[in-house]
Order: C-alpha cells, then sequence, then structure tokens
C-alpha cells in the first residue's frame, strides 16, 4: 500500500487544524495534521495509545506534562499514554505528522 500526499484529501477538523491519514496497521497509524497559525491542539492524554509528533513544516509551541518547548522543522516530541499533551501552531500552514499506537480507530470511517 502506498501514500501519495496529492491524491488525498483534507479532512477539515475546524479551529484551523486538517488531517489526512497517511497510513495505518493493527498497530501502528501515521497523520498528517496541518494548522493554521495559533491553532490550538489543546492539551489531552490518551488511554491506551502512544504519540509521537514530528514537526514537517514550520513551527509550534508543544507541552507534554506540563514542559513546554518551541519545535521546529525536524523537531519531534514523545508522549507516551496518559502524558498530558498539546502544541500550538507557531506559524501558517505548519504541519505535524502524528504518528500512534496502537490505531486510533475512532479516525477510521
Amino acid at each position: 500500500m502506498f501514500f501519495e500526499i496529492n491524491n488525498n484529501e483534507w479532512e477539515d477538523l475546524g479551529d484551523g487544524i486538517k488531517r489526512k491519514i497517511v497510513g495505518h496497521t493493527e498497530d501502528l497509524m501515521a497523520v498528517h495534521l496541518e494548522f493554521a497559525k495559533g491553532a490550538i491542539g489543546h492539551p489531552h492524554a490518551h488511554d491506551i495509545h502512544d504519540q509521537i509528533g514530528y514537526v514537517v513544516e514550520g513551527s509550534f509551541e508543544a507541552e507534554v506534562d506540563g514542559e513546554k518547548r518551541v519545535l521546529k522543522k525536524g523537531d519531534a516530541y514523545i508522549a507516551a499514554k496518559l502524558a498530558v499533551h498539546g502544541a500550538v501552531a507557531l506559524e501558517e500552514g505548519s504541519i505535524l505528522l502524528d504518528m500512534f499506537s496502537p490505531v486510533r480507530q475512532d479516525f477510521l470511517k
């Protein structure tokens, strides 16, 4: 199976955030998230999902368990299950590649 970015539509999540599912197995999922400047991925935690957020474009102020860092292209945050995490886009068109284990069934239609 392959993912070609231009052959997949963005899903508008509202509040300046869009997503494209890159691909998944039963145990792993990758998702592109594009943020407008100032868009907020509100702090939250997952009961069963480990997550890594890799900055593909732009920059974010990311927070994991109360610690904040400014992350730029090529940086990432790691949020193990139950870790409270969130991000705010600092630039227009900032993109995260979020990776989840196990797969986020709630993202699948």
